[in-house]
């Protein structure tokens, strides 16, 4: 099986945090195949670049995908497009 690229992890992390609206690291910790530890780097880079926010709810953390975020994975998709699109 092929490593994910981080670029390809950002993407399966922001679509799954676009699919389930606002979900808790746990979840997102299983759905993406990830450690706690290194899923941290990854949400903390999200964070700073506003492609996600955290919210707190009954003392729980949860992410929500922001505008910025599904820009990225509308372009990010524009781009696998194309390129498969020549065979890469």
């Amino acid at each position: 099986m092929k490593k994910r690229t981080r670029l390809e992890v950002i993407k399966d992390i922001l679509e799954i945090i676009r699919e389930n609206k606002q979900v808790k690291i746990t979840h997102l910790i299983y759905k993406s195949n990830l450690s706690n530890n290194s899923i941290k780097p990854y949400l903390k880079d999200l964070l700073e670049n506003n492609m996600i926010e955290e919210l707190v709810e009954n003392e729980r953390k949860l992410f929500k995908i922001t505008k910025k975020g599904n820009e990225f994975l509308e372009e990010f998709n524009k781009i696998r497009i194309f390129s498969e699109s020549f065979g890469l």
